[in-house]
């Protein structure tokens, strides 16, 4: 199963990082393969938000929707992702965001594995490529928000 792990220091407020990733319905207008979003359910639990959404990934020839629950916690600036119905055996993800000197750390994890055997090898060549794209696509999506 792939894994991809990264911290990257931003000129950006751990608040700003975190209000980003949580805007899950906006990934259609910036993140690379993200055909469209759709929050399903969206429930306050006091110190956490728990989301479900369904995202559609087009690459190539290959175009599939997926539904993950979201746990959003506002006071830890941490987001966890778990994945529900689609095309995955397993994915999971979590970031979080601390206000460091100069702006803030993000950390990124992600760990998941596709049903079809075919397709996970496909992914699995370019798999930490894709990664550090979608990563560089929301460090590109808070510099049009909020200035470099």
């Amino acid at each position: 199963m792939p894994t991809h792990s990264e911290i990257k220091l931003l000129p950006y407020t751990a608040q700003q990082m975190y209000d980003l990733v949580a805007d899950v319905a906006r990934y259609p207008e910036f993140l690379p393969w993200t055909a469209a979003a759709r929050i399903k359910s969206d429930e306050d639990r006091g110190d956490h938000r728990v989301m479900d959404a369904d995202l559609v990934i087009s690459f190539k020839v290959f175009r599939e929707r997926f539904t993950s629950r979201v746990v959003l916690w506002p006071e830890a600036k941490k987001i966890e992702t778990e994945y529900l119905d689609g095309p995955f055996k397993k994915m999971v993800s979590t970031w979080g965001f601390e206000d460091v000197e100069g702006g803030c750390n993000v950390h990124f994890f992600v760990d998941f594995e596709f049903k079809n055997r075919i397709l996970q090898g496909i992914i699995g060549v370019v798999f930490n490529e894709a990664m550090q794209r979608v990563v560089r696509a929301f460090e590109e999506r808070a510099a049009t928000l909020y200035g470099s």
